[in-house]
Order: C-alpha cells, then structure tokens, then sequence
C-alpha cells in the first residue's frame, strides 16, 4: 500500500491482518490523496484536514522523491489543530502518540509516513512487519498495468495470498494471481459508529480521532470487525 499519513480504520486493519506489508512508494505521486494529509473533527462540526506541506515537484514525481517543507512549523499547527479534543478520554495518550510520530528528523514524506504508522501502530499493539519498497533489494518483472505491481511483488516475496481493500478491485486480474498461485482476497471493515461527543457522526475520519474517544482493546475489536472478499 502507499503511504498514508494517519490513515482511517480500515488501514490498519489491512496491516493487522497481514503477514507482511510494504510501503510502495516507486509511483507516481498523487495530489489531494492521503499520502500527506488526512481529516480530524472541526470545532463545532464538520472536519478538517490536517496536512504536510510539500515541496514543489514535478507532476511525474515519485512518491519516494517526494520532499517536506520543514521551514514551515507544521507539526505545531497540527498539534493546536487537535486541541480542541482536550476533552475526549483519551485525548493525553494520542497527543503523546502525535508527538512521537512527528518526532522524526526528515524531509521524506516516504520516511515519515512509515514513522507513523509504526508509531500508532506500537500504541494499537499490532505488529508492524514493514519493507519500504525502493529500499528494498527485490526484482520484480517489468510492469505493465497496475495491478502487477502487487503480483509480481508477491511473487518476488514468495507470498501464498494478497490481500488489498475492496477500493482497488478493479484493477487486479484474478487469472493472473490464479496462475502465480496466488490467492487474491480484499479486504472491507465494517465501519461503526463511536461517540464522537456531538451530534452527527463523522465517518471514515484519521485514526487520530479513533484514538481520541477509544482505548487500543476498543480498537482491536473494531479491526477486527471485517470481511474478506474474494475476487
């Protein structure tokens, strides 16, 4: 999977029920995804986004070329972007958690996505078993659409199954992992609703604010409500 900055649930629970996860990072990078921003509650209602600045690249950049914009105190406006859930229960050890995510001297978005997920993940206690992809010294065949990347990654790794979220179905040619001997199965997490402590529900929001209004065992529990989906 790419690397996503303070991803929703359904992240992680693909991370928990994984063997094995490589952050990919030898595309292109997309703008207005997650890879450097994700969305926490607003005050009084709705949500906004919490983000990385970016350096200016090139529309054909590399995810793993990516750089941030470190002259900008960035990590301070998120941390005062999240105060106002000083409230929530357990709003002291998820800033504890920010804190140490952001505590990483790099200007690699790559680099610093894969910080936080290990970090979050240490508080979550779910084992993290990561590579990243361009600093890995794997052979894979030549790519020729995007499906294969993750074939021909699991053949390198000698994997037995694959699994992605249900979002990315579409692009996956089940013959193809068939053939490889590869089981391809998807991933999709039953999204509940928690007490946010306001009246609409805020859905899919960054695992930043799960960790706000639940404990880790509350949230072992919801990664664990899931289905799998076999191509």
């Amino acid at each position: 999977m790419q690397p996503y900055f303070f991803p929703y649930l359904g992240y992680f629970s693909l991370i928990k029920h994984a063997d094995k996860w490589i952050v990919f990072d030898p595309v292109q990078f997309i703008r207005h995804g997650w890879i450097e921003r994700n969305r926490i509650l607003k005050p009084g209602e709705g949500w906004q986004y919490i983000s990385v600045p970016l350096q200016k690249h090139n529309r054909e950049t590399l995810i793993s070329d990516i750089r941030i914009r470190n002259e900008e105190d960035w990590r301070g406006k998120i941390v005062r972007q999240i105060e106002h859930y000083k409230k929530a229960p357990f709003y002291k050890p998820t800033v504890e958690v920010l804190q140490q995510c952001l505590n990483i001297d790099t200007d690699s978005i790559t680099a610093l996505d894969a910080h936080c997920l290990k970090c979050t993940c240490d508080y979550l206690r779910i084992p993290f078993n990561f590579e990243v992809f361009t600093e890995m010294d794997i052979k894979i065949d030549p790519v020729n659409d995007p499906g294969e990347w993750a074939l021909f990654t699991s053949k390198s790794l000698k994997a037995k199954e694959y699994i992605n979220p249900p979002g990315g179905i579409e692009i996956f040619d089940k013959t193809k992992f068939d053939n490889a001997g590869i089981k391809l199965k998807f991933l999709k997490i039953n999204l509940r609703e928690y007490s946010q402590r306001r009246k609409a529900f805020e859905p899919g929001l960054s695992i930043l604010d799960v960790m706000m209004f639940n404990s880790p065992e509350e949230i072992s529990r919801m990664l664990d409500d899931y289905t799998f989906i076999e191509a």
